[in-house]
């Protein structure tokens, strides 16, 4: 297969992580999938401090936006102004569907916005629509 792509997931619903690790899982891609609960540790885990010193950079970005600590608009935002980070891909997954959220998001350069489903099945074809088009359709960035 490759390089193992490595995927940061910051998600705080414990639900909705676990059907993203599980969906992740289940696909037969060469992947690695961490999770961060806020965007306080999003930062840690991207700047390789405190617990997450021997983190690696991820490949992708799962984000949502509405998060403790620091709001995943901050996140975004500092993510794509440091120079070491701003060529990592980041997909919004999120359940905001405010037009306001959607531009601003687009202008700090984020790389899609989806908003997250209600309907479990739905939710599932969304997270495989994900790896599909980003694990093996595009190329992303060694």
């Amino acid at each position: 297969m490759g390089k193992t792509v490595e995927i940061l997931l910051v998600e705080d619903n414990p639900a909705d992580a676990r059907l993203v690790m599980e969906v992740f899982k289940d696909f037969k891609i060469n992947n690695k999938l961490y999770h961060v609960k806020d965007g306080v540790e999003a930062m840690e885990y991207l700047q390789h401090s405190g617990e997450y010193a021997d983190t690696s950079k991820p490949d992708l970005i799962l984000l949502d936006l509405n998060l403790p600590r620091k709001d995943g608009r901050e996140v975004l935002k500092e993510i794509k102004e440091d120079e070491e980070l701003k060529c990592i891909p980041v997909v919004i997954l999120t359940t905001s569907s405010a037009e306001d959220d959607v531009l601003k998001t687009y202008c700090n350069h984020a790389n899609c916005y989806i908003i997250k489903p209600v309907d479990f099945d739905q939710f599932i074809k969304v997270i495989q629509s994900i790896e599909s088009f980003w694990l093996t359709m595009v190329k992303l960035p060694s």
